[in-house]
């Protein structure tokens, strides 16, 4: 069981971490201009670095207690988290009417969150 939730686990730490280092590293105005980035403009050059910032630390926290012992409740907390925050990013998307085009990728992502948080919780 244990190999089953690392999978998914280190699939969403790859992909938030990817996602957030790309928000908190490339400025404001280059960022809103990428392909998919459209969303950011709604928001303040701040509240898209914190969002990077918030999925750096989940997909920190889904690996890094689980594999060093300690703390491992904030595993399953931080896929929740990072569930919480894919639910959020549907209501963006879905208010700019872009949630079908983006569904098959949020959608997958959360349904992965909700896997690792329930398998972690369990075990």
């Amino acid at each position: 069981m244990d190999l089953v939730l690392w999978i998914p686990a280190a699939l969403l730490a790859a992909a938030f971490l990817l996602s957030g280092v790309t928000k908190t590293s490339t400025p404001y105005e280059k960022y809103v201009t990428k392909k998919g980035a459209d969303w950011a403009q709604e928001f303040s050059p701040g509240a898209v670095r914190a969002i990077g910032i918030v999925e750096i630390l989940g997909a920190v926290g889904l690996v890094l207690p689980q594999a060093t012992g300690l703390y491992p409740i904030l595993t399953p907390i931080a896929a929740v988290g990072l569930a919480i925050l894919l639910v959020l990013a549907m209501i963006v998307l879905r208010r700019r009417a872009e949630l079908s085009s983006y569904m098959p990728l949020t959608g997958t992502l959360f349904v992965l969150c909700v896997a690792v948080a329930v398998g972690r919780f369990l075990t």
